[in-house]
C-alpha cells in the first residue's frame, strides 16, 4: 500500500508540474505577440528573430553548462536540425514580417491553426492517431481562418499578406513539434530547446548586419522587449512546453495552445490598445471551436489506442 500511495502521489505531483508548465508556456507565448508588437517598431523581421534567439540561446546556454546537461545523440540530430530551423527560424522571421501588417489578436488567432496542422503531422508522421473527427476539425478552423483573411483583407493588401504569414508560421510551428517530440525521448527539455534555439539562431545569421545597425539606433525600449522575448518566451516558454510535451502526446499538447489567442487578444487590447477588425472575434472563435473538435476525436482515438484487440499486445504508439 505505501508503494502504491507513493506512486499516486508522485503521479499527481507531475501531473500538476505539467499542467504548471503548460501554463506557464501559454501565458509567456501570448504576451510575446504583445512583445513583438512593440520591438518590430524599430528592428525588421529578420533583425529580430535574430536578437532573440541569440539571448535566447545565451540565457539557456548558462544552465546547460551548469548542470551539465547531456547532449542528443547523432541520430536526434535530424529532429534539431528541423526543429531549429522551421520552428525557430522560419517561425520566428514569418511571426514578426506578419505583426508588422496586422495585431497582435489576430495573429494568434491565425497562428493558432498550428495545433490541427499537428494533429494531422503527429497522426502521420508519430502514429498517434488519425481520427475522423480530426476532419470536421480541420474544416471548421480553415473557416474560421479564411473569415480572419477577409476580416483583414479588407484592410488593404499588407493585412492580407499579414495573414498568409501566419499561416506559414503556423506550418513552421507544427513541423518542429513534431520533430521534437521524438528528440524529448532521450534528450532533456532544457538541452532540447538550447540546441534547437541556437539552430534557429544560426539560421538567422544573415541578418546579423541589420541586427547591429538597427540596434544602434534603437531605443532602450525596444533593447529591453527584445531581452524579454529571449529570455521569457524562448528560453522559459519553450523549456516548459518541451517538458510538458515530453509527458504527453503532441497532437494534445498541440491543443492547449488554444488558450493563446484570448490572453493576446486582451494583452493587445490592454498594452497596446489594439482593437481588431469585427469579424476577427467570430474568426478567432471558429478557429478555436475546430480545436476543440479535432482534440474531441483526438482523445477518442487515444482510448481507442490504449485498448488492444483480442489477440493483439500493441499498445499507444506514443
Amino acid at each position: 500500500m505505501t508503494a502504491v500511495a507513493t506512486g499516486t502521489v508522485r503521479a499527481s505531483r507531475d501531473r500538476a508540474v505539467s499542467i504548471a508548465a503548460v501554463a506557464v508556456t501559454v501565458a509567456l507565448w501570448a504576451s510575446a505577440f504583445v512583445a513583438i508588437r512593440y520591438a518590430d517598431r524599430e528592428l525588421s523581421p529578420g533583425a529580430l528573430a535574430l536578437g532573440r534567439l541569440l539571448v535566447g540561446s545565451l540565457a539557456l546556454g548558462l544552465p546547460v553548462l551548469l548542470r551539465r546537461e547531456s547532449l542528443p545523440g547523432r541520430r536526434e540530430l535530424p529532429g534539431l536540425m528541423v526543429c531549429g530551423l522551421l520552428w525557430f527560424g522560419v517561425y520566428n522571421v514569418s511571426l514578426n514580417a506578419a505583426e508588422n501588417r496586422i495585431d497582435a489578436g489576430t495573429a494568434a488567432m491565425l497562428v493558432n491553426v498550428g495545433p490541427i496542422l499537428i494533429a494531422i503531422f503527429a497522426g502521420l508522421i508519430l502514429r498517434e492517431g488519425f481520427p475522423s473527427r480530426l476532419f470536421a476539425g480541420c474544416l471548421v478552423s480553415f473557416a474560421g481562418a479564411v473569415i480572419i483573411g477577409l476580416a483583414t483583407s479588407q484592410h488593404g493588401l499588407q493585412e492580407s499578406l499579414g495573414a498568409v504569414l501566419c499561416l506559414v508560421a503556423a506550418f513552421a510551428y507544427a513541423g518542429g513539434v513534431v520533430a521534437q517530440k521524438p528528440v524529448l525521448r532521450t534528450a532533456s527539455p532544457l538541452s532540447v530547446t538550447w540546441l534547437a534555439c541556437t539552430i534557429g539562431a544560426l539560421s538567422c545569421l544573415p541578418y546579423a548586419g541589420a541586427l547591429g545597425r538597427q540596434l544602434g539606433h534603437a531605443g532602450t525600449s525596444t533593447i529591453v522587449w527584445t531581452i524579454y522575448l529571449g529570455v521569457a518566451p524562448t528560453a522559459i516558454g519553450f523549456v516548459t512546453w518541451a517538458y510538458a510535451l515530453a509527458r504527453t502526446t503532441a497532437g494534445r499538447m498541440g491543443s492547449t495552445t488554444y488558450l493563446v489567442p484570448p490572453l493576446a487578444l486582451l494583452f493587445g487590447w490592454t498594452f497596446l490598445g489594439e482593437v481588431p477588425p469585427l469579424l476577427v472575434l467570430p474568426g478567432g472563435a471558429l478557429c478555436l471551436a475546430g480545436v476543440a473538435v479535432a482534440r474531441t476525436g483526438g482523445r477518442r482515438a487515444r482510448v481507442a489506442q490504449a485498448t488492444p484487440s483480442v489477440g493483439s499486445s500493441a499498445g499507444p504508439t506514443s
